[in-house]
Formats: structure tokens, sequence, C-alpha cells
């Protein structure tokens, strides 16, 4: 995973961004109920698959969610994935959010 990898939360296009070598990688979401977060998609250029790059991007994207109090429904298979490969993000799941 590249240590040096810096994330930026844009909260006008509702994503979580970066870019590694001139390759973009980016977790999107949307907040249409009050206390829910909806991870909608997760991608990152080819050029940077396998390397944690997408990871990074949904960590951060619950760590955002833990800071905030949101409940998280990940509408991503990515992210639904991620959450079932590290189950201590299990409690932000909303109920009834299959992963």
């Amino acid at each position: 995973m590249p240590e040096d990898l810096t994330i930026t939360h844009n909260t006008e296009t509702k994503r979580f961004e970066t870019d590694l070598g001139g390759y973009p990688g980016v977790l999107e979401y949307s907040q249409t109920q009050p206390n829910t977060i909806v991870f909608t998609h997760t991608e990152v250029a080819p050029e940077i698959e396998g390397k944690g790059v997408a990871g990074q991007l949904v960590e951060q994207g619950l760590t955002y969610a833990r800071d905030e109090g949101l409940e998280v429904m990940p509408h991503c298979p990515f992210v639904a994935a991620y959450i079932r490969q590290h189950p201590e993000h299990r409690d932000l799941l909303k109920a009834g959010s299959n992963v």
C-alpha cells in the first residue's frame, strides 16, 4: 500500500478522491437520509489497481462515517466486500444492509 497517498474529501461532489502518480481513484457516496451515508461506487485507474488504493479510499470513507456518527449502506460491491473482510466496521452498517 502506498504510504504517501493523500485522500481528499470533496464534499461538493460527494466523493473521496486521490491521485497516485497521475492516476485517479474515487469513492463516491450520497446522503439522502439523515444520519446515513450510502457508498455507491469505488473506482481506481487500471494502472494502480492492486496497490491498496481502493481499500484506503474505503477506509477513509468509513472513518468519516464513524467520526460523523453516520450509519453506512454499502451499495458498492467493493465497499461491501471490504466490510466483510474488516469486521471491525460492521457496527457502522445500517440495519438491513447486506454485506
